[in-house]
């Protein structure tokens, strides 16, 4: 799909919006030159305020920091990190934003200005409202938020009506022959973002309109938006008028349990340290191989803080209850409070191991404990905690030679081993970032969602 011409205007003159005020008599009012196909992005904000989407608080003092935080708590479905003052949240829209999208910025200084209830329905309401007046327009209603892991904020759209918010190019083949498999392109965002840089922040300018992406292939009018004025797109096909093209913006949601990244890095790994504490026991394990390097991963973990007294070896197999591998737990101090010290190692290593997917079962033996091993079963028969057939094959945790026995306290050979795999951390802590897919410093609160300096309130808190 090529543009060969593209236009964004402003709409200037609408003036301060009032609940209860006609946007689309307002827009309608300041834009005579409007025509079908146009692209109308509408500023959250002032749809908000002509839905009476705003709260009252106090003009300055603690008394107006205890009423927007009593806002924000009303706005949020769940807590996804927070850095200082900043509180990157989900709302129960599903949008995770910084602050819920709370803007305290072009209203007077006793309102605050929520998100509209439901921006793919305000969107609606805009279009059918235009529609009433003769015009076939879509609608994406837009407003500021930051990226993941980079600097700087960009419009994005909370609601769309009459436009499909996905371009996708799956199935497709490029000039060299590949054909697309995952690209799709989600328009309403890009236009939303168009839609910015004639509208600013501080012009009073609220509206935006994109004219000329409406005659190409692929962009999408609802079926009773399409006009017979629209000019044919190259190629001779038509704007497509499939059920995609109402599907809203609620359709770019991804929702917290496919979403890779879905708390900061001290959350994760406070949730991670609260899974630590919680590890079930199994009475029976999955049964699929565990790969040493695995082990040795979560070996190395520990080490600073295992007990000098605690040994740990590989141990026997026993053919039930779904394990594949074993280990052997001792200690040298026999006393209550080395026995003691053994347990909490025990639970140490078993939360390394929970941390490489692998879930264990822990047995009390004659001279120590027993961990039975194994790992874990993915949705779709994928095995982790296991890189390979011959991961099953060493019973001495990689170790081959007469000296794998030498080192009967770890029973690994190289620090090394876990380098990378544990993101290092090496603490009984570990389990927590690593396991949410947090990886470093730029995962946390603001920077995963591109909030991450003094800028990440400005506007949206």
């Amino acid at each position: 799909m090529t543009l060969d011409g593209l236009e964004i205007r402003p709409v200037r003159g609408i003036g301060d919006v009032t609940p209860g005020d006609d946007l689309v008599e307002l827009i309608a009012a300041a834009a005579p030159w409007l025509a079908d196909g146009d692209v109308l992005v509408v500023t959250s904000k002032i749809v908000s305020k002509s839905e009476g989407r705003l709260v009252e608080v106090p003009a300055d003092g603690p008394e107006r920091d205890a009423a927007r935080a009593t806002a924000l708590a009303a706005e949020t479905r769940r807590v996804v990190a927070r850095r200082g003052p900043t509180t990157i949240v989900q709302t129960h829209h599903g949008f995770v934003m910084a602050a819920a999208g709370i803007d305290a910025s072009n209203v007077d200084k006793t309102h605050l200005v929520l998100l509209p209830a439901d921006p793919d329905a305000s969107a609606r309401r805009l279009r059918d409202g235009f529609r009433a007046r003769g015009l076939a327009v879509a609608v994406v209603v837009s407003d500021t938020m930051g990226r993941a892991w980079r600097n700087g904020l960009t419009d994005v759209a909370l609601g769309a009506a009459g436009i499909a918010p996905f371009r996708d190019h799956r199935g497709e083949t490029d000039p060299y022959g590949n054909e697309l498999q995952l690209t799709q392109m989600a328009v309403i965002d890009e236009l939303a973002a168009a839609g910015e840089l004639v509208k600013g922040k501080c012009d009073q300018v609220p509206v935006a309109v994109v004219r000329g992406f409406l005659a190409t292939p692929g962009a999408s009018l609802s079926a009773d938006v399409t006009h017979a004025a629209f000019p044919p797109p190259p190629s001779g096909l038509q704007a497509d008028a499939g059920p995609d093209a109402d599907a809203g913006a609620a359709a770019l949601l991804r929702d917290a349990a496919s979403d890779m990244f879905s708390l900061g890095t001290a959350e994760a790994r406070a949730a991670g340290l609260l899974d630590a504490a919680q590890l079930p026991e199994e009475a029976h394990l999955p049964g699929v191989p565990v790969d040493p390097a695995a082990i040795e991963r979560a070996l190395t973990a520990v080490a600073g803080v295992l007990s000098h007294a605690t040994t740990v070896t590989s141990d026997e197999v026993l053919p039930h209850n779904g394990v594949t591998t074993a280990l052997h737990l001792a200690t040298l101090d026999t006393s209550p409070a080395g026995l003691m010290r053994l347990g909490a190692d025990a639970h140490r290593l078993r939360a390394a191991l929970a941390a490489e997917s692998i879930v264990t079962v822990a047995l009390p033996h004659e001279d120590g404990i027993r961990l039975g091993l194994s790992g874990l079963e993915a949705p779709g028969g994928v095995q982790l905690g296991h890189s390979g057939p011959e991961a099953a094959g060493d019973a001495r945790l990689g170790h081959t030679g007469p000296e794998a026995a030498g080192d009967a306290r770890l029973g690994h050979t190289s620090p090394e081993a876990a380098h990378g795999a544990r993101h290092g951390h090496t603490g009984p802590d570990a389990a927590g970032g690593a396991r949410h897919g947090h990886t470093g410093p730029e995962a946390a609160g603001g920077a995963r969602h591109g909030h991450s300096g003094p800028d990440a309130a400005d506007g949206a808190a």
